[in-house]
């Protein structure tokens, strides 16, 4: 994870200690699906972008590299398992330095945190994941997964792991700029470029048979959690939204500069995990704005979805993700011990897994355990401490009742009318838009009994409406059945007998 450039002391540290840890110290427990792992790159030929490490200046489309972690079954020929070292060769590729030796990559990429025997030790540490593995049969959700600021799609590996041996696939690319690897600065086009890099692995999942396009997840971390916020408001198929210490708590401005920004389409549940307070003696000393460790102006604005925002109290920053659990410097001054690093990574990763089993597994068990407090679940709250809030009812409008309507195919619209009525009874289906969707449904190749149903429902709900009959017998009258249109241009009459149009039309039928 690199340090935000918009907000450049929140993040400045004075490293003392190298990091002790390892991923069997972490300790996650797999699920009951082995791993597999893939690593490609896709084309966006919607955009250009200069890699500049060619030194030619020479513009392609956008590559996105992309990793993926899927439920798998392992090919005992083929199948091979993975090392950190494997992860870090994706690094090296993303950022343009795939000749790099091996040599020198722990010292060339700042993330690393330099050469040492303990970021030696690393890279020959199994991993989950297997190479050459055939995705399991059946049909999985999926999280999206965008980066921190200029980092690697593999940053939270151990994670990732995780969450797909119980059941998820999860699929990233990296973060880059729009125009090379560099972004800006964290500049409201940086959060465009990162958003529409999730948008382009939103339409890359729909490549996976095994993957059900209709349980999605976002999940980003630091400022692919500020990207992400964004992502939810363009996108309507998104089911649940996580952030790891996501830079939308921090960075509240440059998600209110995005012209997609719109609170009331922000409308899926969200949980933001936050790292500690921050010492006194660290914000005096970095000139840190003090509101930083309680100002949350997102959180506190959301008001139709369910919002969790829970503080790990043993993590910093860039402890949220794997790289950083493994290879950060700690900071002497605010950094926990490792063992205590080790275990808030855990917590953090089984809180993540039993969101997404509540949201996009509709698991029970799931669902209590994020309701509840970590004390009600046995979990101390000097580990993590919690608040939420619920969804605040929201208007229920015609665009609301058209997305049920079209979900069924506009058939017995009448009932589901009823049932909404129950539900929202503040609801009003206005008459002249009911009667353009009937009007556009009737005259749609292949949509004309959708239409007339449209018509059914208007007339049921204003059947004093001389149009609606109107509309309804021309509906009737372009398919053809002439005797439902009769019927329906006389009602119109007895409501409008100086309906000129149903007078006419009625003596041609009739002649």
């Amino acid at each position: 994870m690199r340090a935000i450039i918009v907000i450049p002391l929140l993040f400045l540290q004075i490293f003392f200690v190298k990091a002790q840890t390892s991923l069997k110290e972490i300790n996650l427990k797999n699920g009951e699906f082995d791993v597999g792992f893939e690593h490609y790159l896709i084309i966006d030929s919607t955009r250009t972008y200069q890699i500049e490490n060619d030194f030619n200046n020479k513009l392609v489309y956008r590559p996105i590299p992309v990793s993926i972690w899927y439920p798998a079954t392992m090919d005992n020929k083929n199948s091979k398992q993975l090392t950190v070292l494997d992860y870090l060769e994706v690094l090296k590729e993303e950022e343009e330095s795939k000749k790099l030796p091996n040599e020198l990559l722990l010292d060339w990429f700042p993330d690393l945190g330099g050469e040492t025997p303990q970021s030696r030790t690393h890279l020959s540490e199994k991993v989950n994941a297997l190479s050459n593995a055939t995705f399991l049969e059946g049909k999985f959700p999926v999280v999206v997964y965008a980066p921190s600021y200029q980092a690697s799609s593999i940053e939270n590996f151990a994670l990732f792991e995780y969450l797909a041996s119980n059941g998820f696939v999860v699929i990233s690319s990296p973060s880059r700029g729009t125009s090379t690897r560099w972004l800006e600065g964290g500049t409201t086009k940086d959060v465009e470029t990162q958003s529409r890099d999730v948008e382009f692995l939103l339409k890359e999942i729909h490549k996976y048979e095994n993957i059900d396009f209709d349980r999605i997840a976002l999940m980003g971390f630091s400022f692919g959690g500020l990207s992400n916020a964004i992502t939810v408001m363009k996108n309507k198929k998104i089911d649940a939204l996580i952030s790891l210490d996501g830079t939308e708590r921090y960075n509240y401005a440059v998600l209110e500069n995005s012209p997609y920004f719109d609170l009331d389409s922000f409308n899926v549940p969200y949980i933001h995990f936050a790292q500690k307070d921050i010492p006194e003696e660290v914000m005096t000393n970095d000139k840190i704005p003090a509101e930083l460790n309680y100002k949350f102006q997102l959180y506190d604005s959301l008001k139709y979805n369910d919002a969790y925002s829970y503080k790990l109290h043993d993590l910093t920053h860039s402890h949220f993700g794997s790289i950083g659990v493994l290879f950060a410097y700690r900071d002497k001054r605010q950094d926990k011990s490792d063992v205590k690093i080790m275990a808030s990574y855990k917590l953090l990763s089984e809180y993540t897994l039993q969101f997404l089993n509540a949201t996009l597994k509709n698991k029970e068990n799931a669902k209590e355990f994020i309701e509840k407090s970590p004390d009600e679940n046995g979990i101390s709250e000097t580990l993590v401490s919690k608040k939420m809030k619920k969804a605040h009812p929201r208007e229920f409008k015609f665009l609301d009742f058209n997305n049920l309507a079209l979900h069924q195919d506009y058939r017995d619209l009448v009932s589901l009318y009823q049932k909404t009525m129950a539900k929202y009874p503040t609801l009003k289906l206005e008459e002249g838009m009911l009667n353009s969707l009937g009007l556009r449904l009737s005259f749609n190749a292949g949509k004309m009994e959708q239409g007339i149903n449209v018509f059914l429902l208007a007339v049921h709900i204003y059947p004093n409406s001389a149009n609606l009959y109107d509309s309804l017998a021309l509906a009737y009258l372009y398919n053809k059945d002439n005797k439902n249109a009769i019927i329906n241009y006389k009602k119109s009459l007895e409501l409008n007998p100086e309906n000129q149009n149903a007078i006419n039309t009625l003596k041609k039928l009739e002649e």
